[in-house]
């Protein structure tokens, strides 16, 4: 039995106990993992700089460590969601629908956990209590492997949040920290069937291929974010700036950042050099096409193919200067990861025409894609963003965290 098994003999052994425990247990866990970390802010800390130090002397961006980096404001913030979980309904047990049929049968569709959850996600140790939290509070338990870049944090985080599933009297085992950080460790985890009911991976392009083309478990794909914006003609332009400003620099590490910018060629003299304005004060890295690098002149590098088909994850946005909302509409069908998508338009056939034909988990108008996240969408956090077409779409929240179970009730019926 090699490691990953282990941990899943274990996570079965305690999987009824939290697909059975009520939602005034559920939410006693949720409230004592807010209050241990909040009384263990200092510890945290010092685990986590040890992680960002590393990363520092391994050349990772600024962007990263800062999307590796807590701080007292940002675990407070990870407490605060613990909290806002408790506030929402439970959805084991719910009934979704029922009936009676002809000969008395009595058919109850209802939703259920889904079993133990395999987890595998890059360098943010939020992820690391947010899917944690929203596994116990949907019934599931939780196998979670994070990056190395953040091993340090994650197994504090861990054993405390293991600690007040014990306090509370369930199995400390309902939420396991996968702490080989290996490539093997994954393989393992991919191929675990019969142990991990379904592996869902929350991360860059890469890692979410090599899960979706080795894994033998089943798999809820979360997407990377090659997301764009377009600026119409008849654009607030003020509004654009804003917006774009917004979308690119507020967090450009994570998956619904803005990567591309496209612009109507009639309001491109107006909106470019004021968006540049706001982006000089980022250093964002411009790269533009022909018509973006005459409006803004040199220092604007020219864009590639390649830009235009990456998520950066960091102070660099490819621009394009497009004729009208068709062409921009074909650019995003080529090039996007099907995550978030934003136009920005006073002309309702034109907004309407975007949301209807971008193929995208999220299409927004006049709004930043800043906002496609559990949190934002009001499920108190996500255990990843869908961008796949089966079972779950979007942010994931606690209801994609569950199945269906049929229940059938008769009083002697058989099939003739």
């Amino acid at each position: 039995m090699n490691y990953i098994e282990q941990l899943g003999k274990a996570a079965k052994a305690s999987k009824k106990s939290i697909a059975t425990a009520g939602t005034a247990k559920k939410n006693e866990v949720l409230e004592k993992i807010a209050e241990n970390l909040r009384k263990n802010i200092d510890v945290i800390l010092k685990e986590n700089e040890k992680d960002t130090a590393m990363a520092k002397e391994n050349g990772i961006t600024d962007a990263m460590v800062d999307r590796l980096r807590l701080t007292p404001e940002r675990i407070n913030d990870i407490a605060d969601a613990c909290i806002y979980l408790t506030g929402l309904n439970d959805p084991v047990g719910e009934v979704i629908e029922g009936y009676t049929r002809p000969n008395g049968m009595r058919i109850t569709k209802t939703r259920v956990p889904m079993g133990v959850i395999g987890i595998i996600f890059e360098s943010r140790p939020n992820v690391t209590v947010d899917a944690a939290t929203l596994c116990i509070k949907s019934g599931n338990a939780a196998i979670l492997r994070g990056g190395k870049e953040a091993i340090n944090s994650n197994k504090i985080l861990m054993d405390i949040m293991r600690e007040s599933v014990e306090e509370c009297g369930l199995p400390k085992d309902i939420i396991q920290l996968v702490e080989d950080t290996s490539r093997e460790s994954s393989n393992q985890m991919m191929r675990a069937n019969g142990y991990i009911d379904v592996l869902i991976p929350r991360g860059g392009k890469g890692l979410i291929k090599a899960v979706v083309e080795n894994a033998t478990v089943p798999v809820i794909e979360t997407g990377s974010g090659n997301c764009h914006i377009y600026i119409d003609e008849s654009a607030d332009i003020d509004m654009a700036v804003s917006v774009t400003n917004n979308g690119k620099t507020q967090r450009p590490s994570v998956c619904n950042a803005l990567e591309t910018c496209l612009v109507h060629k009639s309001v491109a003299k107006e909106f470019l050099p004021k968006l540049m304005e706001e982006f000089k004060k980022f250093n964002v890295d411009v790269r533009g096409c022909e018509r973006t690098v005459e409006i803004l002149g040199e220092g604007i590098k020219p864009a590639t193919e390649e830009d235009y088909a990456t998520e950066f994850d960091d102070y660099i946005m490819a621009v394009k200067v497009v004729d009208d909302i068709d062409e921009a509409i074909e650019h995003i069908s080529e090039y996007s990861t099907g995550h978030s998508e934003c136009i920005i338009t006073n002309d309702l056939k034109n907004a309407e025409k975007f949301q209807r034909e971008i193929d995208s988990a999220c299409v927004y108008v006049n709004c930043s894609t800043r906002f496609t996240d559990g949190g934002e969408f009001g499920f108190g956090a996500e255990i990843g963003i869908s961008t796949q077409r089966l079972h779950a779409r979007g942010p994931m929240g606690l209801r994609e965290l569950t199945t269906m179970k049929y229940l059938i009730n008769g009083d002697g019926q058989i099939r003739k």
